[in-house]
């Protein structure tokens, strides 16, 4: 309060001593006045004066305010008049800016009102529940309110707000309110509360924010929406950019699919306003978003993924490939594709495949890099150019590969029809402009970037320098005109065309002891790089000193010490005597040490302010990392010790190719070790099922061993009571175990047939009982048509007798038809006669009678038509009940004819039944006389049952005559 004193003391221009009064007795009336109207007038006059007057009024007027707020709720007018009141002393929007101290002092003013204000954590916690207000006077003014103090001092008010109870619910149903100005100003509202605060953009998203955010621009029309469309474009940014987890809500909720519509831009004469650029380069930034190679590399992946497959990335090489597209809307469309395709095997095959509009079609890659080698396109476009090369051969060897051939003798077309990638770099790598030539270079360093086959594959290419002499290498190109240094005129910069080709002469040599040893071959290069690096150059050259050390150190490191002239020792040793080793280091870093170094280390995308700060390239950056070090080690070492080094690597070649046999055999092993195990699984069962088998036969075995042990007991017996019959079996030759077995065959058969006799004799009496209780199906049938036929032939009648009453009836009706009509002629005539002459006495005497008896025949008539319709009513009551008997009977016949199927079936079935019993009895019988004559034979003595067989049999014939004469009658 005393800072804001000492302002108010400290302002040129302050109020007139009225004008202060006036603030004071104002705020006594909204503090002291009892009635409601009085206090909302002096609100009402602090809004007015609140915008000229904002020191007095907030310094004297906040406090009573904020007490208006809460206890006058119930009034949205003086609310709305606190509330506005209140966003004019804390915003600086309405500030005029005339001179830069007074606005400083407004700024700081701002943040003092609403340090002041959210001092009481309360205060906040009510304009949020003001906010659940629906009148527009109350709602609109507090979310104006809490924006403003959200941008004066934004993470004090979110965590307020954070720690609120549904504190952001709160806010987002401001998404949806029906009247636009309030949805709108709540889309910025969130905006300023979701900048810079992970846990409440987390909270935000999982409240159905991208749903309604999507909606909502989907309602305004995608790219050719108003600022609504921007502010809600710029929400999502806030919610999405570098927030891992609401990229994976957004990806998961299917959301990018939502995004493909937004990029459908129509033809080119549809016009492009500065809103829909503006639009349209938002949603571009919002796709990278999602895509940046910041991101972890799982979360990139996925999305890129979900793009190919919704069709935006085939949307955004449509933008790309169009006609009439803005410069910097083209430019912002190539970076999002590269970060689209950038390590995405799939994006950068269908990239590839993709071709420009021309005649003939051309692939979008020499497009793109026609671009880029033209010094006529703007200079962020070409940057844009390189970024997306670079991430089209990012991680992808096939492209690389394809990118290397269209430089090889054997792919170029010598029709000169076509021009390739290829071609384009080259030309691009010895042109005149510098830029050129140092975006040429890289391009091509990006094609041998961890690519051993197409750095030597590299080597084989052949340029013609001029008619007459013989074509050179590429290699020899390169170092050819870096041996030429500024003798060349170039437009651009003077170190730019060298620093590209070192830099591409390092990543091609750089694990790869071929190429190094192509390097060496010419005597010219080392003593040009010697004399580089010896040299005390200005500071623009001690960069290019920096790369020529760089260079040689790494023919040094890569060197397989193929050539005697140049091999390692010797090359340390050169560098000992013209350059020394502490200032050949101390050369090498001065590349780390520049200040654009640690620029270009930190992002993939070459993003310049101008061609003059173009000098490195962020992969070579991570290549002159890997090999400082290694580097400054091998250049210390003793020649002894590269020696040992030498030693180490064959042993660790050869311990490489030992362990690579041993894998090879493990691998055979193990193979032979599934080979086995499946055997193993095959014999285990085969084994399973043995022992189940062997247990079965066990058991047998057993069963039999009890079998034997039974009949040598009984044999026993025999042998004891039977001597002189034994004696005499074994003189025949017949064991006695066979005459036993024999015996026990005898009774088991002969106790079956006894089941047989008695299941035989259960069937028939099953049958008996059938035929008992089952009624005569001739009687039942003929009783069921008799009665049938006498229940028709009363309904005949009965329709007969009906037939006659209903004529009856109609022609008595007829008749008393005919008598009323004459009644009435009778009375009509007597009526007119009457009033034309005077009637006798006799006469009306007369005609009285007449009409008694007429009246009399008429109720009699009407008595017998009575009558009569009692007795058709009593005949149709009649008629129905024989008809309920009719359907009962037939329903009755119905289900003894059901019974009656059923009773045949059953007695087939014990038929059946019965003839196999008779079967099973004459085997049963033929192996009794059988096993009889056998016994017989063998001189054992049988006992006498043929009488009692016989006469069973005799039984047996007579049942059956029995049962052929039942079913004879059934």
């Amino acid at each position: 309060m005393n800072f804001l004193r000492g302002v108010m003391g400290g302002q040129s221009a302050g109020p007139q001593h009225t004008e202060a009064e006036t603030i004071q007795k104002l705020c006594d009336r909204v503090a002291s006045s009892t009635l409601l109207d009085d206090r909302r007038n002096a609100v009402r006059a602090l809004k007015s004066l609140s915008k000229k007057y904002r020191l007095e009024v907030g310094i004297q007027a906040m406090e009573h305010l904020i007490h208006v707020l809460q206890t006058d709720r119930s009034d949205s007018e003086i609310i709305g008049y606190a509330l506005d009141t209140l966003y004019n002393i804390i915003s600086n929007d309405e500030e005029e800016e005339v001179e830069e101290n007074s606005t400083r002092q407004s700024e700081d003013l701002g943040s003092q009102f609403t340090e002041i204000f959210i001092k009481q954590q309360e205060n906040v916690t009510l304009l949020l529940s003001l906010l659940e207000e629906f009148d527009f006077h109350v709602r609109w003014p507090g979310v104006k309110l809490l924006t403003s103090l959200l941008k004066q001092l934004g993470p004090q008010v979110q965590q307020i707000i954070l720690v609120s109870p549904m504190g952001v619910s709160r806010l987002m149903d401001l998404l949806a309110d029906s009247r636009e100005v309030i949805r709108n100003d709540g889309v910025l509202l969130l905006q300023a509360l979701t900048r810079s605060n992970g846990a409440i953009q987390k909270i935000v998203a999982f409240e159905n924010a991208f749903e309604r955010l999507l909606d909502i621009i989907t309602e305004e029309g995608n790219s050719d929406g108003g600022i609504v469309v921007e502010d809600c474009l710029i929400l999502l940014q806030n919610l999405l950019k570098n927030n891992n987890s609401n990229q994976n809500f957004f990806k998961e909720g299917s959301y990018i699919q939502r995004m493909k519509p937004w990029f459908e831009v129509g033809d080119e004469n549809s016009g492009w306003s500065a809103q829909k650029v503006t639009n349209l380069h938002l949603m571009l930034q919002l796709v990278r978003v999602l895509v940046s190679p910041n991101n972890p590399p799982g979360a990139t992946s996925s999305c890129q993924k979900a793009m190919f497959q919704c069709g935006l990335l085939q949307q955004l090489c449509t933008i790309l490939m169009a006609t009439g597209v803005p410069a910097d809307i083209l430019t912002e469309t190539i970076n999002t594709v590269s970060e689209v395709i950038r390590g995405c095997q799939v994006n950068q095959d269908y990239f590839a495949s993709v071709n420009a509009p021309s005649n003939p079609p051309r692939p979008a890659i020499v497009v793109l890099l026609m671009s880029m080698v033209n010094e006529r396109q703007p200079f962020v476009l070409r940057c844009a150019v390189l970024y997306c090369f670079q991430c089209f051969l990012y991680k992808n060897q096939k492209g690389q590969g394809e990118i290397v051939s269209t430089l090889l003798p054997s792919t170029i077309d010598a029709t000169g029809n076509s021009v390739s990638a290829g071609q384009l770099l080259c030309g691009g790598l010895f042109s005149t402009d510098s830029l050129s030539n140092w975006c040429a270079a890289v391009a091509l360093a990006h094609a041998l970037q961890e690519n051993a086959t197409q750095k030597e594959q590299l080597l084989r290419v052949q340029l013609a320098t001029s008619i007459g002499n013989p074509p050179v290498s590429l290699l020899q190109q390169c170092t050819n005109i870096l041996s030429q240094g500024d003798k060349i005129d170039r437009r651009g910069s003077k170190i730019q065309t060298r620093v590209g080709l070192l830099m591409l002469l390092c990543t091609w040599l750089s694990n790869c002891p071929i190429a190094v040893t192509h390097f060496l071959h010419n005597s010219a290069n080392v003593p040009f790089l010697t004399g580089q690096i010896a040299e005390n150059l200005g500071e623009e050259e001690q960069l290019v000193q920096g790369l020529c050390a760089l260079l040689l150190g790494i023919s040094i490191y890569f060197n397989d010490n193929s050539l005697e002239s140049y091999m390692k020792e010797k090359l340390k040793q050169l560098i000992e005597k013209r350059i020394g080793k502490e200032n050949f280091i101390e050369k090498l870093g001065f590349i780390s040490k520049h200040e654009l170094y640690s620029r270009a280390s930190q992002k993939p995308q070459p993003n310049f302010p101008s061609p003059e700060y173009m000098i490195f390239d962020h992969e070579f950056t991570k290549l002159v990392k890997e090999l400082e070090g290694v580097i400054t080690k091998a250049i210390y070492k003793s020649s002894e010790e590269d020696k040992q080094e030498e030693e180490v690597k064959k042993t660790l070649e050869q311990h490489d190719s030992i362990v690579t046999h041993y894998k090879n055999m493990i691998r055979e092993q193990d193979l032979q070790l599934e080979e086995l195990k499946q055997q193993i699984s095959t014999l285990k069962c085969q084994n399973e099922q043995l022992q189940t088998a062997v247990t079965q036969q066990v058991s047998q075995i057993q069963q039999h061993k009890d079998q034997y042990n039974l009949l040598k007991v009984q044999l026993g017996k025999d042998n004891q009571h039977q001597g002189s019959y034994s004696d005499g079996a074994q003189m025949n030759g017949i064991q006695p175990e066979e005459i036993g077995r024999l015996r026990e065959e005898v009774e088991e058969l002969k106790s079956n047939q006894e089941l047989l006799k008695s299941q035989l004799a259960e069937k028939d009496a099953f049958i008996e009982n059938l035929k008992s209780s089952q009624p005569s199906p001739g009687t039942n049938e003929q009783s069921s048509a008799t009665a049938s036929a006498r229940d028709s032939e009363q309904i005949e009648e009965l329709k007969q007798e009906l037939a006659t009453l209903k004529s009856q009836l109609n022609s008595q009706s007829s008749e008393i038809t005919k008598l009323q009509t004459e009644k009435q002629e009778l009375l009509e005539k007597t009526e007119a006669f009457a009033k034309s002459v005077p009637i006798p006495g006799e006469s009306e005497t007369v005609i009285a009678t007449k009409t008694t008896d007429v009246e009399g025949r008429l109720s009699a008539l009407l008595q017998e038509t009575k009558e009569l319709k009692n007795e058709i009513k009593a005949l149709s009551e009649e008629r129905t009940a024989i008809k309920e008997q009719l359907d009962s009977s037939n329903s009755t016949i119905a289900i003894l004819q059901n019974e009656k199927n059923k009773l045949e079936v059953d007695i087939t079935d014990s038929k059946k039944e019965q003839d196999d019993l008779l079967v099973l009895l004459a085997d049963q019988d033929q192996k009794i006389f059988s096993l009889k004559n056998k016994l017989k034979e063998l001189g054992h003595p049988v006992e006498e049952e043929d009488e009692l067989e016989s006469g069973d049999q005799d039984d047996e014939d007579d049942e059956d005559e029995d049962d052929s004469k039942g079913q004879g009658h059934i």
